[in-house]
């Protein structure tokens, strides 16, 4: 979970350039809010059951067999704590959305294992003065 910790670091950052910071995970409502009290964070994650806005956007990726097995034996039960058996995951990304709803900024990559850098969320939100 070092990308949420990273996340919490920059979240008062974010906060000061006027905006918002707030994630959105498969997860059922009640395993988010025991990550969130887990990590201590201070930013609001909302619940997509289903990977439905997910899905939406072309965001969502079935695991692969292998990679399945390989989430059992680390004990993350996707079907227990996503509520379905689809094991399907949206990309990692992140959007930065102005006040008119226009996206400003949109990363994602298909390799789950890229993550967003939580330092560019920040330069992006500088470059934007929101404030």
């Amino acid at each position: 979970m070092a990308e949420l910790e990273a996340l919490e670091n920059v979240n008062q950052a974010i906060k000061a350039e006027g905006a918002t910071l707030v994630a959105i995970s498969p997860q059922l409502v009640k395993y988010s809010r025991l990550t969130a009290k887990k990590h201590n964070l201070t930013f609001d994650a909302l619940s997509d059951v289903g990977n439905k806005v997910a899905r939406q956007f072309g965001l969502v990726f079935v695991l692969p067999d292998d990679l399945r097995q390989v989430y059992r034996e680390l004990g993350s039960d996707l079907e227990r704590y996503n509520g379905d058996d689809s094991w399907t995951l949206p990309m990692p990304g992140s959007f930065i959305v102005d006040q008119n709803s226009m996206i400003r900024d949109a990363e994602a990559d298909p390799d789950y294992t890229i993550r967003p850098d939580p330092e560019h969320i920040l330069n992006v939100l500088k470059g934007m003065r929101l404030h």
